[in-house]
C-alpha cells in the first residue's frame, strides 16, 4: 500500500500530462461524427500520410542496413577507444535533430551549400523525397547503432567457434546462427526507426518540405495553427489520431521484439 502511495503522484502527473490532451485529441477528433476522420483519408491529407509513411519506411530500411553494418565493425573491433567514441557520438547523433539539424544540411547541400556549390549539384537536390530522406538518416543510422550494438555484443564466440568446429564456413554461421539470433533486435530496430522518422517535424518543417513533399505531421501543424485555413483544428486532430494509432501498432511490433532480443542477452 505504502508503495502504492508513493508512485501517486508519478501517476497523477502521467494523468494530467497525457491524459488529458489524449481526452482532448480524441473528443475534437470525433466532433461532430467520423467527418473528420473521412476527410482525413481524402485528397491531399491521405497524401501527406502516405509520404510520411513511405519516407519513414525508406529511412527504416537504409538506416537499419547501415547502422548495422557501422555497429558490426565497431563490435568487431579491437580498439576500445574506437567503441567508446562511436558509440557516445551515435547517442549524440541520435538526438540531433530539428532546426539545428536542418541549417547544417541546408548550409551544406542546399541550394547555395557549400558542397553542392564545389559538386555542381543542381538546385533543389535536397528539398526533395530523397534528400529529406538523406537528412533522417543522419539520426537514424547512430540510433540504430544504438539499438542494435549490444545484440551484436550476445552474439558468443562459441558460437562461432562452434560452428567452425562442424565444418560451417562463415556464410553458414551467419545465415543459421547469427542471423536468427539478430532478427528480433534487427526487425525491433526497423520498428524502431520508422516510428522516429514518422513522427519527425522540426526537421522537415525548417527546411521548407511541405511544398515539395507534403507530411501528414506538417499538415496537422498547419490545421492546429490555421495557417491555411481557419475552423479545420478539428481536422489537425483526427490527423493526430491517425498518427497516434500507427505509433501504438509501431510500438506492439516492437516491444515484443526487443522483449524476445534481450533473451540472448541474459
Amino acid at each position: 500500500m505504502r508503495r502504492s502511495l508513493g508512485a501517486l503522484p508519478l501517476l497523477v502527473f502521467v494523468g494530467l500530462a497525457f491524459g488529458i490532451p489524449a481526452i482532448a485529441m480524441v473528443a475534437g477528433a470525433f466532433t461532430p461524427g467520423l467527418d473528420n476522420l473521412a476527410l482525413t483519408l481524402q485528397g491531399g491529407y491521405l497524401l501527406a500520410l502516405l509520404n510520411s509513411v513511405k519516407l519513414s519506411a525508406v529511412v527504416a530500411v537504409l538506416g537499419a542496413v547501415l547502422g548495422t553494418f557501422l555497429a558490426q565493425a565497431v563490435v568487431t573491433s579491437r580498439s576500445t577507444a574506437l567503441r567508446e567514441a562511436v558509440l557516445t557520438a551515435s547517442g549524440v547523433l541520435a538526438n540531433f535533430g530539428g532546426v539545428p539539424l536542418a541549417f547544417f544540411w541546408v548550409a551544406t547541400l542546399g541550394n547555395a551549400g557549400v558542397v553542392s556549390g564545389l559538386l555542381g549539384l543542381p538546385s533543389g537536390s535536397l528539398f526533395s523525397f530523397w534528400g529529406l530522406a538523406l537528412v533522417y538518416l543522419y539520426f537514424a543510422v547512430p540510433l540504430m547503432v544504438l539499438v542494435i550494438a549490444p545484440a551484436l555484443d550476445g552474439l558468443r564466440p562459441q558460437w562461432r567457434e562452434a560452428a567452425a568446429n562442424n565444418g560451417a564456413t562463415t556464410r553458414h554461421y551467419w545465415r543459421h546462427v547469427g542471423l536468427p539470433v539478430l532478427t528480433p533486435g534487427l526487425l525491433g530496430g526497423v520498428v524502431l526507426l520508422f516510428g522516429s522518422a514518422f513522427a519527425a517535424y522540426a526537421t522537415a518543417s525548417a527546411m521548407g518540405a511541405g511544398t515539395v513533399l507534403p507530411l501528414v505531421t506538417l499538415k496537422i501543424a498547419a490545421a492546429l495553427s490555421g495557417d491555411v485555413q481557419t475552423g479545420f483544428e478539428n481536422v489537425g486532430l483526427a490527423l493526430s489520431l491517425d498518427m497516434v494509432l500507427v505509433a501504438a501498432l509501431v510500438m506492439a511490433v516492437y516491444l515484443p521484439l526487443q522483449k524476445r532480443s534481450t533473451r540472448w542477452l541474459q
